[in-house]
């Protein structure tokens, strides 16, 4: 008798960024699971839904629950779930004539269950993102990297063990908190324990294409591509999305 099937909802939707391409690449890696079987949905309105499935993933910009919702999300992970949340998940932007993008703090259930909010980034530009814990299997034998991609800059709410990190001083352009010039660790992996469950937030996976950045520009004059290409980071997603579904 074969092993049970795993049931996954993705959450995958969101702004300025190439939602389409994220979710087919996302979509060909769980489905490289034969045992995982996939829901897919814009936002987490139908919590019913996600509550009966074993497992959420979600890669999402400038999309968050409800208070409510952000309550019931939250005791479920705590209940023994697990979370993967990538790039842009724990993100809200609005834009400020005058002061730039910013990142307003109204969404404090869900961010502190995440472990982090985004506030800022650099503009992109490679960096090297380092292995902080070589010995955790999650993270084991990858070597640092380069990632041409949008370098997070967030309000951290730990505790949370940090399994990738990058380091970057300076200032943000474009966002209205953009004085980072105090140079220390910046998370790029982490694993954040919620009661008996656990979120693995991973913050690389940017990608834009020409269309994208509607409706404040009719066409986006390139097409990035951000971590995507590189081996390493595709290792890295399939461990994660192993390890979000209890695959050893």
């Amino acid at each position: 008798m074969g092993k049970a099937a795993i049931d996954a909802y993705f959450v995958c939707g969101g702004k300025y960024h190439d939602i389409d391409y994220a979710r087919l690449q996302l979509l060909s890696l769980l489905g490289e699971q034969e045992r995982i079987r996939t829901r897919i949905a814009e936002d987490y309105r139908d919590f019913d839904a996600i509550e009966a499935c074993d497992f959420l993933v979600t890669y999402t910009v400038d999309i968050v629950p409800d208070e409510a919702t952000a309550q019931r999300l939250r005791d479920w992970v705590a209940g023994g779930k697990r979370w993967l949340a990538l790039h842009g998940t724990n993100s809200i932007l609005r834009y400020a004539k005058g002061r730039g993008w910013e990142a307003p703090r109204d969404s404090r259930t869900f961010m502190e269950t995440l472990g982090s909010q985004f506030v800022a980034h650099p503009p992109i530009a490679p960096y090297r993102v380092e292995v902080t814990r070589p010995d955790h299997p999650l993270v084991a034998g990858i070597a640092p990297f380069d990632a041409e991609d949008e370098l997070y800059l967030m309000e951290l709410h730990p505790p949370f063990e940090t399994l990738l990190h990058t380091r970057w001083a300076g200032e943000a352009k474009g966002f209205a908190e953009r004085d980072w010039t105090l140079d220390e660790p910046r998370p790029v992996m982490y694993l954040k324990g919620v009661g008996a469950g656990e979120v693995l937030y991973f913050t690389l996976g940017h990608a834009r294409g020409h269309y994208d950045m509607r409706p404040l520009m009719d066409e986006y004059g390139s097409v990035e591509r951000g971590s995507w290409p590189v081996p390493a980071f595709q290792e890295l997603l399939r461990r994660s999305l192993r390890w979000a579904a209890g695959i050893a």
